[in-house]
């Protein structure tokens, strides 16, 4: 079959989700961006709250904001979001970055199975996570605990491990923690598979939702899920470097404790009490005082998301990727291009990586002379990430 561009434009005029993409601010519409799993587009009701929030709620009332839906906004986006992911709202609270809150919640983990060693994580996971992994296992040797990361291999560089986080998880592992959707290939894990290995063993399951927010359904609460962190400004449309989510499950809430204790996580902050009494919902993840700019800029791209509905993105995103891979085969494959992303669509998330050994190079010449804006990750990786909610299929054709 060869693809065309009337074709494309016919797939976009049938779209049922083509008019969410008016409500962002797109200054070029010949940019072709298919960077939105990196950072998400600007929504229209983003800079009209920001001007507001600017010049009436902080520049004309002040601290009168704190009272008024300043201190309740990290619950309140935080239960949005629990929308996007499986959860209940009082599961999901927004704090700090996705490095913190990984920490603190990896951190929790291995003081509640303090009988534990091992940490299990693959060699798709962000660099990042296993980074702050790094830094646990370095503070357990101060408390004589040494720590053990094993990093199970991917077969193929693309697909996770499965068989080899069966072998890996015992009855030595407090914590298995992975990228849901892995940031490289897209490979999107079996949630509830492998939060079933973990809990066979009796570890603790956390889970990295940044590539699949807001783009892959995830259900939380329906695979068991104990927790998770994410970041807000890839498909939520945050804006860049806005603040993280992390998610624990209810029961657990009583067990898992936040070890960078804090003001905002005090039971009654306002008393000034010099003993730490955390509160007894999820507020108790809380730290330091809530960046409410960057904050708040988070809430219109979730109500956005959530009006088009998470089945509804996914099925288009599906569609999307296919349509991408059968381009990717009929003019790219013939040229020694390697497709790096799970042909199955169960399997993969909203991005599709296509290798090339001059991938560096043909990622800026896209940028520079193509007016195009893909993603590069090493060594050879064009990441090609799909936004349900404005990437067109005219440009994937483009």
């Amino acid at each position: 079959m060869t693809h065309t561009l009337d074709q494309a434009q016919y797939l976009d005029q049938q779209d049922e989700l083509a008019h969410f993409r008016e409500q962002f601010i797109i200054t070029d519409p010949d940019l072709v961006y298919l960077d939105g799993n990196s950072l998400g587009r600007l929504p229209k009701a983003t800079q009209a709250l920001l001007d507001d929030l600017i010049a009436q709620q902080w520049g004309a009332g002040l601290i009168s904001g704190w009272p008024t839906g300043w201190m309740d906004a990290p619950r309140r986006v935080g239960g949005k979001i629990a929308g996007l992911i499986g959860a209940q709202a009082d599961e999901v609270i927004v704090a700090d970055s996705t490095s913190v809150n990984l920490y603190k919640l990896a951190l929790a983990a291995l003081i509640a199975r303090p009988e534990r060693r091992k940490i299990i994580t693959d060699d798709l996971n962000f660099p990042s996570d296993l980074y702050i992994l790094q830094g646990l296992q370095g503070l357990s040797r101060l408390v004589d605990r040494p720590i053990h990361i094993e990093v199970v291999p991917s077969p193929d560089g693309i697909h996770g491990p499965l068989d080899g986080l069966a072998q890996a998880i015992d009855d030595d592992t407090a914590l298995v923690t992975l990228s849901h959707t892995a940031f490289k290939s897209g490979y999107v894990y079996d949630a509830t598979a492998v939060t079933t290995l973990a809990h066979q063993a009796g570890a603790l399951m956390l889970w990295d939702l940044s590539h699949s927010a807001g783009s892959v359904p995830v259900q939380l609460n329906a695979s068991n899920a104990d927790l998770a962190v994410g970041c807000t400004y890839k498909y939520l449309n945050g804006g860049p470097g806005a603040p993280a989510f992390l998610y624990v499950r209810r029961e657990l809430q009583g067990q898992i404790g936040n070890p960078i204790s804090g003001w905002m996580g005090q039971q009654q902050a306002f008393d000034f009490d010099l003993t730490y009494e955390p509160v007894a919902d999820n507020g108790r993840y809380l730290t330091g005082t809530p960046a409410i700019l960057s904050l708040s800029a988070i809430e219109p791209g979730v109500d956005i998301l959530l009006e088009a509905g998470i089945d509804a993105l996914r099925a288009k995103s599906v569609q999307q990727t296919e349509y991408l891979i059968a381009l990717y085969d009929e003019f790219l494959a013939p040229l020694g291009f390697a497709l790096n992303s799970p042909r199955d669509v169960a399997q993969r998330g909203s991005h599709v990586s296509i290798g090339h050994e001059e991938g560096w190079r043909i990622d800026q010449a896209l940028i520079n002379e193509m007016n195009v804006l893909p993603d590069f990750r090493q060594p050879d990786n064009l990441r090609l990430g799909i936004a349900a909610l404005y990437t067109r299929y005219v440009d994937l054709w483009t």
